[in-house]
């Protein structure tokens, strides 16, 4: 059996280095390619406050999801009971960086959270064991939201329905090309899209109703998924 050891950006095995993990030194910056870079993986990840050197470390079985999640104005007011949300409403993405520390499988990643809680005592986090047991204890934000990640896709009753996006209408998933950037990124839904970029769902159903051609402000393009 081989000794793998994940720490920080690089994974190791008997002491050689097989591939490094991501690093985003920007998450303002960065945010298309943490999405595109994280879809369907889970893990452990550490959020470093670059002003003043604060961290957060986190998990989950759906590191996309998580962070678009994060990456969601509306979401973060909603839960700034968790440090990190006020971090980010204060501080703002820029001035924010993001390490994988790991991917592992999903039944590992409150284990492996709680490994490197204890390692590295991160400043923002409020609960330091997310894999003791919950008997006699509230869950904490991460767990309830981690909890919540396992009743999506297979798992949730309305698997293999349609979703909807408006009035009977089921979600459009659409490509969207940075035109300044050069990357491309798919998203679920106009509403996922309209999220993460911060702009209005409204302009992107027109730009698809009027058959536009130009990029959107000059910089997304949109296309349907079939």
């Amino acid at each position: 059996m081989k000794n793998t050891n994940k720490i920080g950006s690089v994974v190791k095995s008997n002491n050689s280095v097989i591939a490094k993990l991501p690093k985003y030194n920007n998450v303002d910056i960065a945010k298309l390619q943490i999405l595109q870079d994280n879809a369907e993986k889970s893990g452990i990840y550490l959020f470093t406050n670059l002003i003043n050197g604060k961290r957060y470390i986190g998990s989950s079985q759906n590191l996309r999801n998580r962070f678009l999640n994060y990456l969601n104005t509306k979401y973060l007011l909603r839960n700034t009971c968790m440090n990190i949300c006020k971090g980010f409403l204060k501080y703002g993405y820029s001035n924010f960086s993001l390490t994988i520390l790991e991917y592992c499988e999903p039944s590992k990643c409150l284990e492996r959270e709680g490994y490197y809680q204890q390692k590295l005592n991160p400043e923002y986090n409020l609960a330091k064991e997310p894999a003791a047991p919950m008997s006699g204890r509230k869950h904490s934000d991460e767990t309830k939201i981690l909890m919540a990640e396992t009743k999506k896709g297979k798992n949730h009753p309305n698997y293999g329905k349609a979703r909807y996006e408006g009035s009977g209408r089921p979600s459009q998933q659409i490509s969207v090309i940075d035109n300044k950037t050069n990357q491309t990124t798919t998203y679920d839904s106009i509403s996922e899209a309209a999220r993460v970029l911060n702009i209005s769902k409204s302009g992107i159903s027109e730009y698809f109703s009027d058959n536009q051609q130009k990029p959107y402000k000059g910089q997304y393009t949109f296309n349907r998924k079939n």
